[in-house]
C-alpha cells in the first residue's frame, strides 16, 4: 500500500519561510498531479498549489508568488516552498497524489506562522 510522508511542519514567524517535502513509499504508477492542500481550523480544506505530470502549476490566490511548487519525478516526491509566510497560513498542510488508479493522502503536517 502506498503511503504519502510528509516532513514535518512546524512554528515560523510571520515573513518567514518554510519548505514541505511529500515522498511516496514506492513507485505510483501513472501519476497524473501531485498537490498540496490546507485546512485551518473551522475551514474547508483547500487546494493550495498544484503541480501535473508536465510540470504545469497552479496556486490559490492568496498563495500565488509566495509560494512554489515542484516536483521529483524520480523519486515521486513533491516539494512546497512557501516563502513571505503570515499568519492566516496556519494550517494543517496535506499532501495528495492524483493517478490513474486511485488518489492518495498524506497524514498531514502543522504549520504555524506566529511571532
Amino acid at each position: 500500500q502506498v503511503q504519502l510522508v510528509e516532513s514535518a511542519g512546524g512554528l515560523v514567524q510571520p515573513g518567514g519561510s518554510l519548505r514541505l517535502s511529500c515522498a511516496a513509499s514506492r513507485n505510483i504508477f501513472n501519476i497524473i498531479a501531485m498537490g498540496w492542500y490546507r485546512q485551518a481550523p473551522g475551514k474547508q480544506r483547500e487546494l493550495v498549489a498544484i503541480i501535473t505530470s508536465f510540470g504545469n502549476t497552479n496556486y490559490a490566490d492568496s498563495v500565488k508568488g509566495r509560494f512554489t511548487i515542484s516536483r521529483d519525478n524520480a523519486k515521486n516526491t513533491a516539494y512546497l516552498q512557501m516563502d513571505s509566510l503570515k499568519p492566516e497560513d496556519t494550517a494543517v498542510y496535506y499532501c495528495k497524489v492524483v493517478s490513474s488508479r486511485a488518489d492518495y493522502w498524506g497524514q498531514g503536517t502543522q504549520v504555524t506562522v506566529s511571532s
